[in-house]
């Protein structure tokens, strides 16, 4: 389980230090500060609370603070959509009522969502659940994700390779971009579900094994993942750049479906038509997801 006062500390005086006065508003301030972002006091005063009151709150004690509150410490504070879901998201779990847990997120896909994926033939789709592992994926997300899917490993892990995969940094051509969304996404669901077993196994096996993950983890970073474009090297069809939209799955809590496409009649689009008539004749774990080095050297 993820300590949550620990982590509403953390969140709270992290979010404080990157915020400046200048962007606060405030026109009188000491210009002799030993940090550039915001302190306490001035944290208070913005948001309409005593100083004592924020000390005890970036201590982690979130336990029945009101909404208001909330809204009040997100707009001094700057927070985005994302940081202050996350926000509410530690404050609900401080709360001293049980809390209604969701599904774990270790749900089988059911047979009407494999069908969909089954039936979606000119795009790359899968199944994610909270910790990124993939549940299901139709044959172009899997020729697509080809370096991913190479380790026999199930469920594949989205984070594992994007920290433990040495296939990662070729297959992602903006693999720093990569590695913090997929970061900000665990904190983010880390936070609203802190009992999950196994995402804090999964934090902590990344944690140990790679420093790469472990700088990205402390800088408390939350992001919403909903929609963008994703940049691959593809070993067989070369540079994509491909627009991607992950919706919930309403009836399966935790759990999201994401879809790729590429833009009418582009050369992305051409390449993508390729590789599903490439899914037709081979395996997608073929030798083609081995690193480019190693294939260099033969």
């Amino acid at each position: 389980m993820v300590d949550n006062r620990d982590e509403a500390k953390a969140f709270l005086s992290s979010r404080r230090a990157r915020v400046t006065p200048e962007q606060a508003g405030l026109q009188h301030y000491s210009r002799n500060r030993r940090v550039p972002g915001l302190r306490r006091n001035e944290v208070a005063d913005l948001a309409g609370i005593s100083v004592e009151y924020y000390a005890q709150l970036e201590r982690g004690n979130l336990s029945g603070v009101s909404g208001s509150v909330l809204d009040a410490l997100a707009r001094a504070l700057r927070l985005d959509e994302a940081e202050r879901a996350h926000l509410a998201d530690l404050a609900r779990a401080a709360g001293p009522a049980p809390r209604a847990r969701r599904k774990p997120s270790t749900q089988q896909v059911r047979p009407g969502v494999a069908r969909i994926l089954e039936l979606m033939t000119e795009v790359p789709a899968f199944v994610n659940n909270a910790r990124l592992d993939v549940l299901a994926a139709n044959p172009l997300a899997q020729a697509l994700y080809a370096p991913f899917f190479a380790d026999p490993a199930r469920p594949a892990n989205h984070a594992r390779f994007a920290f433990l995969d040495p296939r990662a940094r070729d297959f992602w051509l903006d693999w720093e971009q990569v590695a913090n969304d997929t970061v900000a996404v665990l904190r983010t669901e880390a936070g609203r579900d802190p009992y999950d077993r196994a995402m804090t196994d999964l934090i902590g096996e990344l944690s140990t094994r790679s420093d790469e993950f472990r700088v990205r983890w402390a800088a408390h970073d939350v992001r919403l993942h909903r929609t963008g474009l994703k940049h691959f090297h593809h070993p067989v069809v070369g540079d994509l750049h491909l627009n991607f939209e992950t919706m919930e799955l309403c009836a399966d809590p935790g759990l999201t479906l994401t879809a790729l496409s590429a833009e009418a009649g582009s050369s992305h689009d051409d390449a993508l038509r390729v590789l599903a008539s490439w899914v037709a004749t081979h395996q997608p774990t073929d030798a083609l997801a081995e690193p480019r080095a190693d294939r260099r050297r033969r």
